[in-house]
């Protein structure tokens, strides 16, 4: 069993190759045993790489907008409220929408996949509605 008891006053971590655009993860409980729970803060527009989960990943977005996109071309808008499953091994990729920062608790289980950075115009077919 772990514990853990909030921030501890760390700062942010900004995070860098895996991500277009800037983005911040607080660690809500650091990784071991194949889980980690990461607070993710999106400026507009930013957006991870494409990327996977061993075992999967569940997205509860606390604030703003944004989208979560499979390779196959499914893909979601996410508000304030939204919990999204990603499930084994699904390539996919999940950031803000141009208007609006985007704030998820991402529970990521197993190891993750990074893939290549998310194209321009992926994200711009997000934004058209797939």
């Amino acid at each position: 069993m772990r514990i853990s008891r909030g921030r501890n006053g760390a700062p942010s971590e900004e995070r860098g190759p895996t991500f277009s655009g800037r983005v911040w993860a607080d660690p809500v409980l650091p990784g071991a045993d194949g889980v980690v729970v990461n607070d993710v803060f999106f400026e507009p527009g930013a957006r991870t790489n494409w990327h996977t989960h061993e075992v999967g990943q569940v997205l509860l977005v606390l604030a703003g907008e944004g989208w979560v996109q499979s390779r196959d071309g499914t893909g979601f808008p996410l508000t304030a409220g939204d919990t999204a499953h990603i499930p084994a091994g699904e390539e996919h990729w999940h950031g803000a929408s141009p208007g609006s920062y985007l704030l998820h608790r991402a529970v990521s289980i197993g190891q993750t996949g990074w893939l290549e950075a998310v194209s321009d115009d992926d994200y711009r077919a997000a934004d058209a509605g797939g």
